[in-house]
């Protein structure tokens, strides 16, 4: 009976990956895995309808009996009102200013748990009412648990990453449905030295029942199972993926396979999951999935926030489940598809791979937490926005006192246009790309490259300026300055992006390459008139499959 119970909750998550699987991908990073000895996590917030800003609440202090208004991040429906507390922290995007980052992606998980009547916070306000709330990774997790259990949970099953300057945290929580209010999860330390991933797929499957240090759990997460016959096992073997959201095809194959891929980036024998990451599950007796990959593994070598940025960069090259290599990528090798994620040829349906960096990116972050510094310093925040194979992280300190103008809340929204807008000016460059892709891509990359290497070898000077200020007591002029310093960076990103746009509309306009040498177009013997622009055309298996498609229509006579 266990058994059929989850083969059907599995067809049911199929059906609901379809819909959820165009979200989020999050990788954690550990200390002792980093070359610094900072701690990261990465967030691609991806929806169709996200637009590409980052969020800030000064910290402040409140009146008693003050309430704050919860709305729903995904739509922007009021949901109710919850007791303010006395005071709030800044939070600038997803870190406050004590260098606490929380990131998420949705997983869905069991269909009947989805709704919760009364219900107050759903995902998105718990990770920003947590963000004003709590220190610590720690602290923001029992913040996490009293919020649901007070107001109830008002979202499907997320995946929470959770880290501080000192740990890394996955919290895993899905609803307890219409029955009864608040939520059910369980939330495991990554062990220092190790990365971890999650990707719209619910990763935690057993965890110790007995170890505070490093696993924290909700009273009934098991208990609530057995009440509702999803589990009659012994606890020791209790799964919280395998019961409130079994791995399918689409849990590995849209999901799961990100993970896969961008942990192939740093660590070694990954390719033994390849099959896992085309959706080739199998199940033991009590209806788990027996070759899931592992929650965390070992990075071969110490990874540099560059590194991080790059396990955000990817569409499955050089793997069974390349973008670029199947005739969906066109004549250009473009490594993306426009949705559904699932089509159909007359009774078959097949499907678009779903990689990590994807078109429909609001904003995408590594977040970067330093020990080493006093807060306002120690945090930076790796904004970009837009497709992540094509942004440009801009470093924005988490003690900055106001956000840089491009990134600004309320500057253009997926309506409204504005020419000072980063989302606009990004989207306006990666949108005229996926035109000539693998010409244009590697325009952008050159430009990317330069700013984010200049930037990462800048951030060592910028720390020392503003630790000397920090050091000699002056704190409001060091935050002043790093406020400065990212308002700076980030208008640079914008207009050179800008520029970026009018090279690549000047060098591949109308089908053509205009010629360069030494970083200029050249021009013919006159100077009046550009030389002869390149055609490449199309390339040879193209032709032939237009050739084979059209018979004696196209032929010459």
């Amino acid at each position: 009976m266990l058994k059929k119970t989850l083969l059907l909750t599995g067809l049911l998550w199929l059906a609901l990956q379809v819909r959820v699987a165009d979200a989020c991908t999050n990788f954690l990073i550990t200390k002792g895995a980093t070359v610094d000895g900072s701690t990261m996590i990465t967030y691609a917030a991806d929806s169709h309808t996200l637009y590409g800003e980052m969020y800030f609440w000064p910290a402040a202090d409140h009146k008693p009996g003050e309430m704050v208004d919860v709305t729903e991040w995904d739509t922007g429906k009021f949901l109710g009102k919850i007791p303010q507390i006395p005071h709030t922290y800044q939070v600038t995007g997803n870190m406050n200013e004590h260098q606490l980052s929380i990131g998420e992606t949705t997983f869905g998980g069991r269909k009947e748990l989805h709704h919760q009547p009364g219900a107050i916070v759903d995902y998105g306000s718990l990770i920003y009412l947590t963000l004003q709330r709590a220190k610590t990774a720690r602290e923001a997790i029992h913040v996490m648990a009293d919020l649901v259990a007070k107001y109830g949970y008002a979202s499907e099953g997320e995946s929470f990453s959770i880290a501080d300057p000192n740990e890394v945290w996955i919290l895993e929580m899905i609803g307890k449905g219409e029955a009864e209010k608040g939520a059910v999860w369980v939330a495991r330390r990554i062990p220092d030295g190790y990365i971890s991933g999650h990707a719209n797929q619910a990763r935690i499957t057993t965890f110790p029942l007995n170890d505070p240090d490093n696993c924290l759990y909700s009273n009934d997460v098991i208990s609530f199972a057995r009440e509702k016959g999803w589990f009659d096992g012994k606890n020791k073997d209790f799964s919280f993926s395998g019961t409130y959201a079994p791995v399918d095809f689409g849990g590995a194959r849209f999901c799961d396979a990100r993970v896969w891929a961008g942990f192939r980036k740093v660590a070694s024998n990954m390719d033994r999951y390849q099959d896992y990451a085309l959706g080739k599950i199998t199940h033991g007796a009590n209806g788990y999935a027996t070759n899931r990959m592992p929650l965390w593994v070992k990075p071969d070598t110490l990874l540099t926030v560059k590194d991080v940025m790059g396990m955000m960069r990817d569409h499955f090259e050089g793997t069974a489940l390349d973008m670029t290599k199947d005739p969906g990528a066109g004549p250009f090798k473009l490594p993306y598809r426009w949705r559904p994620l699932t089509w159909k040829v007359d009774s078959t349906t097949y499907v678009n791979e779903r990689a990590i960096s994807t078109q429909q990116t609001g904003f995408s972050f590594v977040a970067q937490m330093r020990s080493k510094y006093p807060d306002p310093i120690g945090g930076i925040m790796w904004f970009g926005v837009d497709d992540t194979y094509s942004t440009c992280y801009m470093p924005v300190y988490c003690g900055i006192q106001k956000v840089p103008e491009p990134i600004r809340v309320g500057n253009g929204d997926m309506l409204t246009w504005s020419d000072n807008s980063a989302f606009w000016v990004f989207n306006t460059v990666s949108n005229l790309a996926y035109l000539r892709y693998d010409y244009m891509i590697k325009d952008i990359q050159k430009v990317q490259s330069e700013l984010e290497t200049k930037f990462v070898d800048f951030t060592p000077a910028v720390d020392e300026a503003a630790m000397d200020l920090w050091n000699k007591g002056q704190h409001n002029m060091a935050r002043k300055f790093l406020t400065e310093y990212s308002d700076k960076q980030v208008n640079l990103t914008v207009n050179r992006w800008k520029q970026l746009e009018h090279y690549l509309i000047i060098k591949y306009k109308d089908g053509n390459i205009m010629k360069e040498k030494d970083g200029k177009f050249e021009r013919n013997e006159s100077g009046k008139l550009p030389a002869m622009p390149d055609q490449p055309g199309y390339p040879e298996w193209w032709y032939r499959n237009v050739a084979k498609q059209t018979g004696d229509h196209l032929k010459e006579k």
